[in-house]
């Protein structure tokens, strides 16, 4: 049956709703449908300037008041990319066919529990999206991910850096577990011959301050200073992006940057790597402590490292990664 109204579901966060995007272009070039898509208000902006996306619904927290908003609509389809008992009952009130993908959950449990890693090794998160919507003919177009930056965002961007040869180093991200400590970013920044952009939220403010002072001839500090967008035409201006597993680097790989990411507490095999469809160059590089007992403690982070110790990012060795002219 055709498909005229298809509602798309992912809640948060930016990196995770970012790599919604392929679907989302896909569905709509593919079937030629209008695309809704549902997403916590917090994160609205990351998909407000997607062209392929018709209307942006926000998700309430009296979820009645979300199903009614809803139920006006008469979807043909849902594409459930969220997948919780939320969403469950989204889908189930709305009564319309819905199409859900493979977790991995128990697969991913047994990596972190019990540290038996039974996940495919090449197989991303997208990948499992699309094997979802095989029965409905949508494909991989191999273009990768899309991020839409404003242009008054890129012209804010380019004022802050113009002229400036840099690389982007990544200072935030949801969980303590996936950021790069101080002293690692002490050494990419000693390491590099370039500029360093930091970026990240107002989190991460103290620990920018700290490397600013620290290199006042290399360092520009923007961490809770710009927003997303800003940022993001930062990165697409940088020589290369340095990033631990968080939704910049996500947004980087959107904008088709060669970036290195820092594993912490998680690995490459729960699919959420830097994603740049087939049709274009992989231009990422994962830094990783391999044979870690204690990793992946988590598949989401945690605000500490549970042994005290935080191997997984300390003993990264990126010498030789870093120094690097282009």
């Amino acid at each position: 049956m055709p498909f005229n109204k298809i509602l798309v579901i992912r809640f948060s966060s930016i990196g995770d709703v970012v790599l919604t995007t392929p679907i989302v272009r896909c569905i709509k070039k593919q079937l030629n449908a209008e695309v809704h898509y549902l997403i916590k208000q917090d994160f609205a902006h990351v998909i407000h300037e997607n062209q392929y996306i018709d209307q942006i619904h926000h998700f309430k927290e009296n979820i009645n008041d979300t199903i009614s908003l809803l139920k006006n609509e008469s979807f043909d389809l849902i594409i459930d990319l969220q997948k919780n008992f939320r969403t469950y009952r989204i889908c189930s009130a709305l009564g319309c066919k819905t199409i859900r993908f493979d977790k991995l959950n128990i697969s991913k449990w047994m990596a972190v529990n019990l540290k038996i890693n039974r996940l495919p090794s090449e197989k991303h998160l997208i990948d499992r999206y699309f094997d979802a919507l095989n029965d409905i003919g949508i494909h991989d177009d191999g273009l990768g991910l899309d991020y839409f930056i404003m242009p008054e965002d890129e012209y804010d961007a380019q004022g802050l850096v113009n002229g400036i040869r840099y690389q982007v180093l990544v200072l935030g991200a949801t969980y303590y577990t996936k950021r790069i400590p101080k002293e690692k970013c002490e050494e990419i920044i000693a390491l590099s011959d370039k500029h360093t952009v930091v970026l990240g939220g107002k989190d991460v403010s103290e620990l920018a301050n700290e490397l600013a002072d620290l290199f006042p001839a290399k360092v520009l500090n923007f961490c809770g200073k710009i927003g997303l967008g800003v940022s993001a035409g930062i990165i697409k201006h940088a020589k290369k992006v340095i990033s631990g597993d968080t939704g910049l680097m996500h947004i980087a790989a959107a904008l088709q940057k060669e970036i290195i990411v820092l594993w912490g507490n998680t690995i490459p095999e729960f699919g959420m790597y830097p994603y740049y469809g087939y049709k274009n160059e992989d231009r990422h590089t994962d830094l990783q402590v391999n044979n870690l007992p204690c990793r992946p403690c988590s598949k989401l982070g945690f605000d500490r490292c549970p042994k005290g110790h935080f191997r997984c990012m300390t003993d990264i060795e990126i010498v030789g990664y870093i120094i690097q002219t282009h």
